[in-house]
């Protein structure tokens, strides 16, 4: 029974990503029933703490964007890319990776893509090479940062293991950047160079790739309440930082009952963040209807619904059958426990979403007894989304290289991003591990 449960997972996820978005948790919740009607399978709680500590992160970030911070960075990303425009390969993903990292999301990548491709056609350099590495290095940088929701949820799950987000991000920053550092060296010579492309010179040759005059590029103005939102919310980062890594800084409370404890860590979060947001709104003249309106809120909120059903199905599956897959896993995984980063790995290319894969898989690992510090060195598998190149940050990769170097093959899987994506991931987990093993 427990095999045809996990069957009608599998199906359910593979249909979710048949059309993405919001219909992974719709997927989820229809997958759940079937569980429930067909297996009698309990449903858990759905995961409550994890979409509020996304909800709350999701805000901050979309106060920013709506305070003019967002622009902010890009314009800085604009100036540091035009400074080196042979080396591109390698700037590119760093700006990424930093600005990612900053923001807790990969959505500010979709104001810096057509910034990298302009400069890397400039520069006479293929666009399908930073580009590339670019989308992938914006997803490794969310388990890095402190403030994404994915890497919140994961603090949440370790600190009762005494794992700290402190321990966390000694591993996951350094061994992430390594592994797209790796990445960018493996795609500086792919494919032919741009004066060469067949497809880049047809393009030429009808008019369709025209170069942009100095007075069309980007021009932000860095307003004075824009920085600052920039500040407020890097304050906040900083903020989750310690909270998290020294416990006595968090307040302890009485409750009703007379019972002292230490406000926890998740409950932490959400005030921090949401706190951070009203700052931007009252000081920084963010519109709350910009707010919501923003593609930062829009794209949060998907992945917030994708988790509420996905990992409520998930969650459910798990608690049934938690005995058996125990029995069958325990012996594997404790020889093994690499192959669980192969597990995060697949479920984040279902998922599309690193939130997910550590809502639904990471208390296994858990109850698996596999290290948390361990668990923690293979966070960056979770970033296997560009297996499946339906993601809008691919589609925007894709999209903006208008000399059409990066693309989507025939076959689907045999795209512009799969090498970077790969070499990342596989030396992102490799650096993880080698990282843990000495400090740890």
């Amino acid at each position: 029974m427990m095999w045809a449960e996990f069957a009608v997972i599998i199906i359910m996820m593979l249909i979710g990503a048949q059309w993405g978005g919001v219909f992974f948790g719709m997927a989820g919740a229809a997958g759940l029933m079937i569980l429930m009607f067909v297996f009698h399978t309990a449903p858990t709680n759905p995961a409550i703490d994890v979409m509020l500590i996304m909800m709350s992160v999701v805000l901050a970030a979309s106060a920013l964007q709506a305070s003019g911070g967002m622009d902010v960075l890009i314009k800085k990303a604009e100036k540091m890319l035009r400074k080196h425009p042979s080396q591109i390969t390698y700037f590119a993903p760093i700006v990424a990776w930093i600005f990612t990292f900053m923001a807790g999301t990969g959505n500010v990548l979709y104001n810096v893509l057509p910034v990298i491709a302009e400069v890397s056609k400039e520069a006479g350099v293929r666009p399908e090479r930073p580009i590339s590495i670019s989308v992938i290095a914006s997803q490794h940088a969310v388990p890095a940062s402190p403030i994404s929701a994915a890497t919140v949820a994961l603090a949440a799950l370790l600190a009762p293991f005494g794992v700290t987000m402190l321990q966390i991000m000694s591993m996951v920053i350094p061994a992430t950047f390594i592994g797209i550092m790796i990445g960018a060296f493996s795609v500086s010579k792919m494919g032919k160079e741009l004066n060469e492309d067949p497809e880049y010179l047809d393009r030429v040759r009808k008019g369709m790739v025209q170069d942009k005059t100095p007075e069309e590029q980007s021009k932000i103005a860095d307003t004075k309440e824009a920085k600052i939102s920039v500040a407020i919310f890097l304050i906040s980062a900083l903020v989750v930082v310690l909270l998290g890594t020294f416990a006595w800084l968090r307040p302890e409370v009485t409750n009703a009952a007379g019972k002292v404890s230490r406000v926890n860590m998740t409950n932490m979060i959400e005030m921090v963040m949401l706190t951070s947001g009203g700052l931007m709104v009252a000081f920084c003249k963010a519109n709350v209807n910009k707010i919501i309106n923003g593609g930062v809120f829009r794209a949060g909120m998907m992945g917030i619904v994708t988790v509420f059903g996905l990992t409520w199905m998930s969650n459910s599956f798990l608690a049934q059958n938690l005995a058996a897959i125990k029995q069958l896993s325990a012996g594997i995984v404790a020889s093994t426990p690499s192959l669980f980063a192969v597990a995060l790995f697949i479920v984040s290319a279902i998922t599309h979403s690193q939130g997910a894969t550590v809502a639904a898989l990471m208390p296994l690992g858990i109850s698996l007894g596999i290290d948390p510090l361990y668990l923690a060195a293979i966070f960056p598998a979770v970033c296997g989304y560009f297996i499946i190149p339906s993601t809008g940050v691919l589609l925007a990769g894709v999209a903006f290289d208008t000399t059409g170097t990066t693309k989507i093959g025939r076959f689907v899987i045999n795209h512009s991003f799969m090498r970077a994506g790969l070499v990342a991931t596989f030396f992102g987990v490799v650096a993880g591990i080698l990282i843990r093993n000495i400090l740890y």
